[in-house]
């Protein structure tokens, strides 16, 4: 099992990895629109929606790194002084009631809209624009899945705590930060 809890977590974080990439790539993109745009009057209009890809793909397909990182929007309130163990079976049961659950809605509702878009080629309505719509709504289904396969590695990284398997990593040994 531990096999395979590492080969999620580090696929995730290898993942993750080469999306920030996307991040000064966005900023240098962003730098061009604007200095295009109003230091020459020139506008692309591929450029301009280049930076919404890049945008939804570092968002769509980072949650699961974000999920590892434990950097996800929380109500820390009471949760941060709860002991491990208590910590752990919140986030196994979160994730497996409400998380996991999720992931297959997301799923299974946007299965439909993504091979559709595929099948028409979908692409931008404006003229210049990228004629990749259809992959951009693949985006969706494909976080479904990176978000569920690192679900289940934290449900079973949160189970191994409860079973009281000292080897187990919990978010405060894995790296809580970037």
């Amino acid at each position: 099992m531990n096999a395979v809890l590492n080969s999620i977590d580090r696929f995730t974080e290898a993942f993750g990895r080469v999306l920030a990439w996307l991040i000064p790539l966005m900023v240098l993109i962003t730098a061009s629109v604007v200095v295009l745009r109003y230091g020459f009057d020139l506008g692309f209009t591929a450029l301009q929606e280049s930076i919404t890809y890049l945008h939804a793909t570092l968002f769509m397909l980072g949650t699961a790194f974000t999920l590892k990182h434990d950097r996800h929007v929380r109500v820390d309130i009471f949760y941060q002084n709860f002991s491990p163990r208590k910590q752990a079976w919140i986030d196994a049961v979160g994730a497996i009631v409400f998380l996991l659950p999720l992931c297959g809605l997301i799923l299974l509702s946007s299965w439909q809209f993504t091979l559709n878009a595929w099948a028409i080629r979908e692409s931008s309505v404006e003229p210049g624009g990228i004629p990749a719509v259809f992959l951009l709504k693949t985006l969706v289904p494909v976080m479904a899945v990176n978000l569920a396969l690192q679900a289940v590695a934290e449900v079973v990284r949160n189970l191994q705590v409860l079973m009281g398997d000292s080897e187990a990593v919990t978010h405060e040994h894995n790296g809580g930060g970037l």
